[in-house]
């Protein structure tokens, strides 16, 4: 008998969905059938994989309401964010049509004795691991992509999402994709490995940064297997201005750091503002402010929500105690919220000036601000980790915004924007425990064919040797 696999809405503990787990029996028939289906998959004019991703992209459009509020429920995200989500994922079709035929279409040059051609093939028979924070837009960059460029795509969702990876491949298919071509499988870590031991031509993964360790591991004797990685940050945002209003740079901290309920790999988590007058005012500004921001579920008009469960809140306060038992000062803790269940955690501020916290990601509301007597160690202070995605800078001085975009370590840096910010036409990853080189969302195109260039002839000639006549 299968086991069952749930979900639940963390804001009530409502089941959401269930469903039979996957096992190494079932994911290796579905690759077996996804293998089966890729040759004919690719050999389709890249014309109709492309329509099908139009008509995927319709029925989207047309369910969007009813995948909003499933997003909700599942992941406990405020409605309105659950509906941009959506539109991200709808969006998403026509960025990865473009980014195809820009980044790995075909091309051609006349040459002497015919022409030079680029083309690109599909890699074959890809797997896709699915995170919980946005169980749709994520997984979804990875899927498109792949099946335009004529891969075939096994997907297992977050355990903890998957209602929402269920409805993604239900939308393909009643798009008109065939089945074997994109297939789902459910489950938790057992299956996720029972996934990634099978003949794959790639993995394509959205998650933390102690995963993407394992997977390179797993992977090493394995070269064939083209990996990419989309991982956590210990993200920085300086604010260096005294010169505008603390309440602005506050707004955008608050933004940086604690949309979503902290859970954005995109997320600062680490603040960094000059000694002095000016950081003591921003300081006072955002405490003032994260204390203020509403939290709630559903449609309620709040500004962030719970985390993905019980158990996630319950490891992001065990982690906080140890920021404040290695010297951190609480300068603001809402991490249980008054009349809420466990999974809510609200806004922590904490003062880490001089104390040696961990290089880690908390993948919660939490903020640690450092304090640094000039912009050099400001930009010391921000490079000081492992990882590499995200890097933010609020400052009015188009000098100090030059010098930190070319000295940064970070694959997303913004100047006056919040960290999270990212443009659906430029790539998205990081360097170091961020990621491995291969860059998602318009680069996504890249991972998911690889090159062939070739010298063509139409008729056949000799080619001269020297030193014979």
């Amino acid at each position: 008998m299968a086991h069952l696999l749930q979900s639940f809405d963390p804001a009530t503990g409502d089941p959401v969905w269930q469903g039979p787990v996957a096992d190494a029996a079932m994911a290796a028939a579905a690759v077996a059938r996804a293998r089966a289906a890729a040759p004919g998959w690719a050999r389709r004019p890249l014309d109709e994989r492309v329509a099908l991703a139009q008509a995927y992209g319709a029925v989207l459009d047309a369910r969007r309401e009813d995948l909003a509020r499933l997003i909700a429920r599942e992941t406990g995200k405020l409605l309105w964010e659950a509906r941009t989500e959506v539109t991200a994922m709808i969006g998403k079709v026509d960025i990865s049509i473009r980014a195809q035929a820009e980044r790995t279409g075909t091309s051609d040059s006349a040459q002497p004795f015919g022409r030079a051609v680029l083309r690109h093939h599909p890699h074959g028979v890809m797997a896709v691991l699915g995170p919980y924070n946005f169980p749709g837009h994520l997984p979804n960059g990875h899927i498109v992509p792949a099946l335009i460029a004529g891969n075939t795509v096994v997907f297992k969702p977050s355990e903890l999402t998957p209602g929402v990876g269920a409805a993604m491949v239900d939308a393909w298919h009643a798009a008109g994709l065939p089945g074997d071509v994109l297939q789902i499988l459910q489950g938790g870590r057992d299956t996720g490995a029972a996934l990634i031991e099978q003949d794959i031509d790639g993995l394509l993964f959205t998650g933390s940064a102690n995963a993407g360790r394992h997977f390179r591991r797993a992977f090493v004797d394995r070269p064939g297997v083209i990996l990419a990685l989309e991982l956590g940050g210990n993200n920085p945002l300086v604010a260096w201005d005294d010169a505008t209003d603390p309440a602005i740079l506050a707004n955008l901290v608050v933004h940086s750091a604690f949309v979503t309920t902290g859970q954005r790999c995109s997320c600062a988590r680490r603040l960094i503002v000059p000694e002095g007058t000016a950081g003591d005012a921003l300081i006072a500004a955002l405490v003032d402010l994260s204390a203020r921001l509403p939290i709630g579920a559903g449609d309620d008009n709040a500004f962030m929500g719970p985390l993905i469960s019980p158990r996630a809140a319950d490891g992001a306060r065990h982690a906080l105690a140890g920021l404040v038992a290695a010297g951190a000062r609480v300068l603001l803790d809402r991490s249980s919220v008054a009349d809420r269940p466990e999974a809510f955690f609200g806004p922590v501020l904490l003062e880490a000036t001089g104390v040696a916290l961990p290089d880690a990601e908390i993948f919660a509301p939490v903020l640690s601000i450092v304090r640094v007597p000039d912009f050099t160690a400001a930009i010391a202070a921000a490079n000081a980790t492992a990882f590499g995605l995200s890097a933010g800078l609020l400052a009015g001085d188009p000098a100090l915004w030059e010098r930190f975009v070319s000295e940064v370590r970070a694959g997303v840096v913004n100047w006056n924007r919040p960290t999270t910010g990212a443009a659906s036409a430029a790539p998205f990853g990081g360097l170091g425990e961020s990621g491995n080189h291969r860059p998602s969302a318009y680069y996504a195109a890249d991972y998911c064919a690889y090159p062939v260039a070739s010298f063509e002839a139409p008729v056949l000639a000799p080619v001269p040797v020297p030193g014979l006549g």
